[in-house]
C-alpha cells in the first residue's frame, strides 16, 4: 500500500470515527400510567422500586414536573409540544368508540426524530384516536408499533370495557396481535421493547424508543409474587396496586440492564414520566399532594419524573425544582437529536435547565382550560388560578390505613362548593391549604387577565360521541380503525 493510500484510509476512518461521536443520543421515553406522586422510591421509602430509584438518584429528579390531569391530553402535549386545549383534545380521554383523534396537521415527535434519521419505535398504550389507520401510529412517524390503541384493558386478557362494548385490542404494527393472550402486558412490553433494542446498532443508528406502559391504570391487576411485597399492607386495592408499580419497576429494570448490555449507555437520555398524578378511588396516592387523577390540583397535575443518562448530563445526583411542563419534552428532545422546533410551540427547549440545573426559561403554564367541564387553571410564577371545579377529588388523601378493609372509607368526595376562582401560592403552599383568592385581589384580578388572554386562543374541544360503527363485533370482536 503507497504512503498516499495510507494517509487516506487514516482520513477516512478518522471521519467515520468522528461521525460516530457525532451520533445523536439514543432516547429512551418512558411514560407510567396513573402513576401516584407518593407511589415511588425517591418519593416514599415503602414503594418497591430499586431499578427507578437507581436511575432516579444518579440522575436529575425533576420535582417541578407538570403532566395533565388525565391520559389523553399529556400524550398529545408530549408527542406535539402544544398544550390540549390547542390540539382540541383538552376535554377527558378518547373512548374507544368514539371517533375522537389527534388532528394530522400536527407533526409528531417520532415524524421530527425520523426527520433526523432515528429509527422510531413505540411500544404500549396510544390512546389519541384510531378510528382511521392514518391516526395509529405506525402512520404517525413510528417504524414498528406493538401495544394498544385505547386504555383500561384488562391486564391479561387485552379487552377493554371502556365503552359500552367490549372487545379486544392489542396490535403488532396493523396486524391484531393474539399471540400475547393471558401474558402481563407489562412483561409482554418489556420483552418488545428488548427484542427492539437488540435490533438496533447502537453504533450506527440512533434510536428512539417510546414506551408508554399500560402500568399501573385500572384495573387494578397484577401477578401475585408482586403483590406479596406489600403483604403487610391489609387493604386490598392498596396491595395489589403496590405490587402493580413493582412489577413496572422491574420491567424498566429488564429494559435497561438490556440498554447496558447492548452499549447503549456510552449516548443514552432515558426520560420517565407519569402521565397525571394517581387515582386516589383505584390505590393510588399522591401524599401530601391535595387531590387525584382528573383534578386541576397538584396532586391531578404534577409528575413524578426524573431524566438519566450516563454521559450527557453536567450536573447529576440532585432534586431539581425548576418549572417544568409535559409540553417542553418536545423541543427539548428534538434540541438533543439535534433538530429545530417549528415556531409557535407551546414547548420550551429547557435542555440547559436539564442538562446542567440552569433556571428554567418557563414562568408560565396552562394546567388545562376546558370549556366542557367549565374550568380551567394556570400557574404565573408562584401563583396558581383555578377557575370552576377543580374535580371530583378535592381533598387530601394519605395511603390508606392498614386497618381499613375498604379504600373508599378514605377517599370520600370532597365537595368544594361553588366557588368561581382560587389563587394559591404554590412555593410557600404546595399542598394548596390557603385560598388566598380574597387576601390578594390585585394578584387575582392580574392572574385573570392571564387566564383571558390564553382562552383567546382555546381550539374547541374534539369530544364526538360514540358511534355505532365502532362495535367491535364488525372486527371479529376486535377495536379496529376503519370506521371515521
Amino acid at each position: 500500500m503507497t504512503g498516499r493510500n495510507i494517509l487516506f484510509l487514516a482520513v477516512w476512518l478518522q471521519s467515520v470515527l468522528h461521525a460516530q461521536l457525532r451520533r445523536p443520543p439514543h432516547i429512551v421515553l418512558i411514560v407510567a400510567d396513573d402513576l401516584g406522586w407518593n407511589d415511588v422510591g425517591w418519593h416514599n421509602s415503602q414503594m418497591y422500586t430499586p431499578n427507578l430509584n437507581k436511575l432516579a438518584q444518579n440522575g436529575v429528579i425533576l420535582n417541578s414536573s407538570y403532566v395533565q390531569p388525565v391520559c389523553t391530553p399529556t400524550r398529545s402535549s408530549l408527542l406535539t409540544g402544544y398544550y390540549p386545549y390547542h390540539v382540541g383534545l383538552q376535554h377527558n380521554v378518547l373512548h374507544s368508540s368514539r371517533p375522537g383523534h389527534l388532528y394530522k396537521n400536527f407533526t409528531l415527535l417520532s415524524q421530527k426524530l425520523k426527520e433526523l434519521e432515528y429509527v422510531t419505535h413505540m411500544v404500549g398504550k396510544w390512546h389519541l384516536g384510531f378510528c382511521n389507520w392514518n391516526y395509529t401510529p405506525t402512520y404517525r412517524g413510528f417504524d414498528s408499533f406493538l401495544g394498544m390503541y385505547s386504555g383500561a384493558e384488562d391486564y391479561y386478557t387485552h379487552v377493554t370495557g371502556y365503552s359500552p362494548h367490549s372487545g379486544y385490542d392489542f396490535r403488532f404494527n396493523k396486524s391484531v396481535y393474539y399471540e400475547v393472550k393471558g401474558e402481563y402486558s407489562a412483561n409482554v412490553f418489556a420483552r418488545r421493547a428488548i427484542d427492539i433494542i437488540n435490533s438496533v446498532n447502537p453504533k450506527k443508528e440512533s434510536l428512539f424508543l417510546y414506551v408508554p406502559f399500560q402500568s399501573v391504570h385500572e384495573p387494578v391487576q397484577v401477578p401475585k409474587k408482586y403483590e406479596d411485597i406489600y403483604s403487610h399492607i391489609q387493604n386490598k386495592t392498596r396491595r395489589t396496586y403496590c405490587g402493580m408499580v413493582s412489577a413496572l419497576d422491574e420491567a424498566i429494570g429488564n429494559i435497561t440492564d438490556a440498554l447496558t448490555h447492548r452499549g447503549y449507555m456510552d449516548n443514552l437520555l432515558l426520560i420517565f414520566t407519569s402521565d397525571n398524578g394517581g387515582p386516589v378511588n383505584h390505590g393510588a396516592n399522591n401524599w401530601p399532594l391535595r387531590g387525584s387523577k382528573n383534578t386541576l390540583w397538584e396532586g391531578g397535575t404534577k409528575g413524578a419524573a426524573f431524566v438519566y443518562s450516563k454521559t450527557l448530563l453536567k450536573k447529576t445526583k440532585y432534586v431539581n425544582t425548576e418549572m417544568f411542563h409535559v409540553v417542553d419534552w418536545f423541543p427539548t428532545l428534538l434540541s438533543v437529536a439535534g433538530g429545530r422546533s417549528d415556531p409557535g410551540l407551546d414547548g420550551i427547549d429547557q435542555w440547559p435547565t436539564i442538562q446542567s440545573g440552569a433556571p428554567s426559561k418557563r414562568s408560565n403554564f396552562v394546567y388545562n382550560i376546558d370549556e366542557i367541564m367549565k374550568n380551567a387553571a394556570i400557574r404565573v410564577g408562584d401563583y396558581k388560578l383555578i377557575e370552576g371545579k377543580p374535580g371530583t377529588h378535592n381533598g387530601w388523601y394519605p395511603a390508606p390505613n392498614n386497618h381499613r378493609k375498604h379504600f373508599r372509607n378514605q377517599t370520600t368526595f370532597h365537595d368544594i362548593g361553588a366557588l368561581e376562582y382560587q389563587l394559591f401560592n404554590i412555593k410557600s403552599d404546595p399542598t394548596e391549604h390557603f385560598n388566598l383568592a380574597k387576601k390578594l385581589p390585585d394578584v387575582l384580578k392580574k392572574l385573570q387577565l392571564y387566564l383571558q388572554e390564553f382562552k383567546k386562543t382555546l381550539v374547541p374541544a374534539f369530544y364526538p360521541p360514540g358511534d355505532p360503527k365502532s362495535n367491535p363485533k364488525y372486527y371479529n370482536g376486535t377495536w379496529s380503525p376503519g370506521w371515521c
